[in-house]
């Protein structure tokens, strides 16, 4: 199996789900839990404990949150090479959950944005390995630096490339063209609809995916509850497979980052992209069914390999 570097996000996520309708100015009964959160986190702890060989590039505050958001990432057996910032938080995501189902973040990167070029460790870039940039790092115009170092070292590595569009509204801040852009040379593209729409101006997921084919030669769309869609400069038709039944938990999170790492692996390797979707959609299913956005260890979750290194400081 291919080891895979991702580049990206540590969080804290605070869900606080409201039980009622937002009484504004006043208080609203809600349930409120803290996990560990960040797109980038999230993906490569899935990827580990899914057996893949998995290292994780990022910076967090040196703060005791950041501190147990790290040792967690340990906990699922990846390769973590944070950088202790000494003047930024950890990064934190308010998600807001109406009782309605309806949700919104509320953002602070903190260290996240600090991320620099001379963070990123050479030693992961090499022929053998996979990249997975999160779109978080390159919308941030404070870690975009180092977000397009690494595309470029990936590049001239000789590795291949993934990348995700994070979230629309940033997305769209920072400008369609700009993104695809600093994304040459990527093989594959994950979007969910409303990112497929900003970068293309398309509202059918599949003329939006046919699109981002002139860019890209891989583009995969998640559509939430109705499935996702493969599509390939190098042929006509998109595949499609369906999403797994599922009765989402209360507050549950993170599905779209369990697809990524459920789709990435299968792919790697040569199989055929409606397995590689159905992949995606199990360990989404599975991310549905837990509290936080990240494997369950109490679930009993095999912890199958990982190599934890020193924390440097900048």
């Amino acid at each position: 199996m291919t080891r895979v570097v991702v580049i990206g996000d540590l969080m804290t996520d605070a869900v606080a789900r409201a039980f009622h309708p937002l009484a504004r100015g006043s208080d609203t009964p809600a349930s409120v839990t803290m996990y560990g959160g960040g797109s980038g986190a999230n993906i490569a702890s899935w990827l580990a404990v899914e057996g893949v060989e998995t290292t994780f590039v990022g910076r967090r505050g040196s703060d005791i949150t950041g501190r147990t958001r790290e040792m967690e990432l340990m906990g699922y057996g990846l390769d973590s090479r944070m950088v202790m910032d000494p003047e930024r938080p950890t990064g934190t995501c308010v998600v807001m959950i109406t009782h309605r189902g309806d949700r919104t973040m509320l953002s602070d990167p903190g260290a996240n944005s600090r991320l620099q070029p001379e963070d990123l460790p050479r030693d992961v870039f090499g022929p053998d390995g996979h990249l997975h940039v999160s779109g978080y790092t390159l919308i941030n115009a404070d870690s975009r630096r180092a977000a397009r170092v690494a595309l470029r070292m990936a590049r001239e590595s000789g590795m291949s490339i993934s990348v995700d569009g994070g979230s629309h509204a940033p997305l769209e801040r920072a400008g369609a063209e700009n993104f695809l852009d600093w994304t040459q040379g990527a093989r594959l593209l994950f979007a969910n609809v409303d990112q497929a729409r900003v970068l293309t101006g398309r509202d059918e997921p599949e003329a939006a995916a046919k699109v981002l084919t002139a860019w890209f030669p891989n583009v995969v769309i998640k559509l939430g509850d109705q499935g996702g869609l493969w599509a390939s400069k190098t042929r006509e038709d998109c595949v499609t497979a369906p999403a797994e039944p599922v009765e989402p938990r209360p507050g549950s999170v993170g599905a779209g980052d369990a697809f990524i790492a459920g789709f990435l692996p299968a792919w790697l390797v040569g199989r055929h992209p409606k397995e590689a979707l159905g992949r995606g959609h199990h360990l989404a299913a599975r991310a549905l069914h837990q509290p936080g956005a990240r494997p369950d260890l109490g679930e009993g979750q095999p912890v199958r390999r990982g190599a934890p290194r020193g924390q440097r400081i900048r």
